[in-house]
């Protein structure tokens, strides 16, 4: 599962192709979708094309399973240790009294400002376009969210995973996600996902859904380096 061990570059060279900007040796996903990029490998040269792919002011999500090479021209503001975890068995919808509704554009607003207040990842104005997104509305509000981020050969990543404080303890994230995994097991794929190496609630929930960690990997979040004057 090599193409695992990157799987933003993996992502947007393949099915995120016309999301991302960049060309053969770096890439990030266009600046309304998602904050993530990736360098093709750790030569000089595709650190050089990552840099420049970063401009003042901006930041960037790396994530990939070897340790991350900071290009000269970016220093990094945070750096962390995440898990990633493969499902290795099927997972099934589970039944529940709220409608799981398919979100899309309209919804939009609404998925934006919840993931603003719940922080499950970086989550933009248009993240909701990388791949099938759903939730669950009470009396008209967004109470919960889940969907698909990023996509490998063969796998399809389990990620925006989140309920709005008010209607937490009702199990809507878990039964989000076994919707979404089961669509996604539904096509040929498995899924996947990344988990902060802390969060043990979140890494418990998922191991219950059928997931198992595969390897750590590693998070940094990158600035261009800026001179005074």
């Amino acid at each position: 599962m090599q193409v695992l061990d990157r799987p933003v570059w993996e992502s947007l060279i393949d099915r995120h192709a016309a999301l991302s900007e960049g060309g053969a040796l770096a890439k990030r996903y266009a600046r309304d979708v998602n904050l993530f990029a990736s360098a093709r490998d750790d030569s000089n040269e595709a650190l050089a094309a990552l840099a420049g792919l970063v401009n003042p002011g901006e930041h960037v999500y790396v994530l990939q399973v070897p340790k991350i090479a900071v290009p000269p021209a970016l220093h990094a503001t945070k750096t962390a240790l995440g898990v990633q975890m493969v499902a290795t068995r099927p997972i099934h919808p589970e039944a529940g009294g709220d409608e799981i509704l398919s979100l899309g554009d309209t919804d939009a607003p609404e998925m934006l400002a919840l993931a603003r207040l719940t922080e499950p990842g970086p989550f933009l104005a248009r993240t909701h376009v990388m791949g099938h997104f759903i939730g669950i509305r009470i009396d008209g509000r967004l109470a919960a969210m889940a969907g698909e981020r990023m996509h490998v050969p063969g796998h399809t990543e389990l990620s925006g995973v989140c309920t709005h404080p008010d209607f937490r303890g009702r199990g809507f994230a878990r039964r989000l996600s076994a919707a979404v995994c089961a669509a996604i097991q539904a096509r040929g794929e498995t899924p996947f996902l990344h988990a902060w190496k802390n969060n043990h609630s979140a890494i418990a929930l998922y191991e219950k859904l059928g997931f198992r960690w595969r390897t750590d990997v590693n998070v940094a979040v990158l600035e261009r380096i800026t001179t005074a004057g």
